[in-house]
């Protein structure tokens, strides 16, 4: 199964930092880690990354793990620099209030 950016955007009532040209992707997995080195261990393409870790490392597992989207929860807002770089790699980039369990049990099928 797929699911859309935007309806991931929906359904954790997220804003969008950048790629809004982008939320009409599918994406067709989720890994949710404040640990990168989980994440890349978690080979999936096409993937959306919850985690609430504010640094570029984030962006570089997600362009490495040929991921989609980045979703900070908590209420976590990611320094400039880290949504520059998600913006050069075409990522989008969401935050969300929602904690990283309810964010991802909201996006479980």
């Amino acid at each position: 199964k797929s699911m859309k950016i935007s309806t991931i955007r929906d359904l954790l009532d997220a804003d969008v930092l950048c790629g809004e040209e982008y939320l009409g992707n599918h994406v067709y997995s989720a890994c949710g880690s404040d640990m990168m080195s989980d994440v890349l261990a978690y080979v999936k393409d096409q993937a959306v990354l919850l985690t609430g870790l504010m640094n570029t490392q984030v962006v570089r597992t997600a362009v490495m793990m040929d991921m989609r989207c980045i979703v900070f929860v908590r209420g976590k807002v990611p320094p400039k620099e880290v949504v520059a770089l998600a913006e050069d790699a075409g990522i989008v980039v969401l935050a969300t209030k929602e904690r990283m369990y309810v964010a991802c049990g909201k996006l479980a099928p």
